[in-house]
């Protein structure tokens, strides 16, 4: 089913974004994190592609595997890094084929040393590029990213909004924001998302704080902050990770509730592959907004060869 669709059935929108594991061992993490998940009935569940595309193969294979064996409706992450024109046109098609109606179309990373991305020839530079090459030949329902806080490339909070606007105008039906902890960054952002004419449903990204230095190289990678308040509380417990884990899933759960009670459309949780933060979280939410529907079992598609 289409997300857009899923967003205008009245009730929150819960979804999970997942990262193709390494190794067996990652596998059958993974494995069992999406079979505790589902029991509180996600929305819609993500699969990322990897820097450079690199896990491409293992995204592809991990959405026909969700969609057969758990039921739940998916997102193929896309991005412009390494791949020509006719290398997307390829995967797009083998994603159509796989009967996934989702894609989360993204410019990419730089390359690995890089300190500005380059497409490759006959590639693309700009994620609304691919958002139109995608509309233009296929019936996606098509997302991209936006920045509370800005992209960390951007000169100005203005000219990134800006190029967001573009993204729409050439075939972006929904849009889902990068990590952020202070809820007003996205209230701010959304209203003036609104002010410039963009009016498609715009879903907060959520990460529940687990790890101390992992959220701080997080929020210095991607250009968000953490309240300083809220920082230095976890900066005290640092050395204990139950306190720390406590913590983080406390304010995450305050977030989620006021996003949703203040007219967010859904929480889309960035879980890096783990599920006891991410379900605590959802079992408060669920206490206060139910599921819409028992998630029905998708069509049973055999994953096209990718060979």
């Amino acid at each position: 089913m289409r997300i857009r669709e899923l967003l205008s059935c009245g009730r929150p929108s819960i979804s999970f974004e997942f990262f193709p594991p390494q190794n067996d061992s990652g596998f059958s993490q993974l494995r069992d994190t999406l079979a505790e998940l589902r029991e509180l009935s996600p929305t819609f569940v993500s699969v990322t592609y990897g820097q450079g595309g690199k896990t491409r193969r293992q995204t592809l294979e991990l959405l026909a595997e969700i969609r057969r064996d758990y039921g739940t409706e998916t997102m193929a992450h896309l991005t412009c890094a390494g791949t020509s024109r006719n290398g997307l046109q390829a995967i797009l098609q083998w994603i159509s084929d796989a009967g996934v109606e989702n894609v989360l179309a993204l410019r990419g990373d730089p390359a690995p040393g890089a300190t500005r991305f380059e497409p490759v020839p006959d590639g693309f530079a700009h994620a609304n590029e691919l958002i139109g090459f995608a509309r233009e030949r296929f019936a996606f329902c098509l997302g991209g990213a936006c920045y509370p806080e800005g992209h960390p490339e951007s000169s100005d909070p203005e000219s990134d909004l800006l190029h967001t606007r573009q993204k729409i105008t050439d075939g972006c039906e929904f849009l889902i924001t990068q990590l952020f902890f202070d809820n007003q960054k996205y209230f701010d952002f959304v209203a003036r998302a609104r002010a410039l004419g963009i009016g498609v449903p715009i879903i907060p990204g959520i990460m529940p704080i687990t790890n101390v230095g992992q959220i701080e190289r997080f929020t210095n990678v991607c250009g968000c902050s953490i309240p300083e308040p809220l920082l230095t509380e976890l900066r005290r417990r640092q050395d204990d990770h139950h306190a720390v884990l406590s913590l983080g899933v406390a304010h995450a759960t305050a977030q989620c509730l006021e996003l949703l009670q203040r007219g967010a459309p859904g929480i889309h949780f960035y879980t890096l592959n783990k599920s006891p933060a991410a379900r605590t979280i959802l079992m408060a939410i669920r206490t206060v907004y139910p599921p819409a529907r028992t998630p029905a079992s998708a069509p049973r598609v055999a994953a096209p060869s990718l060979r």
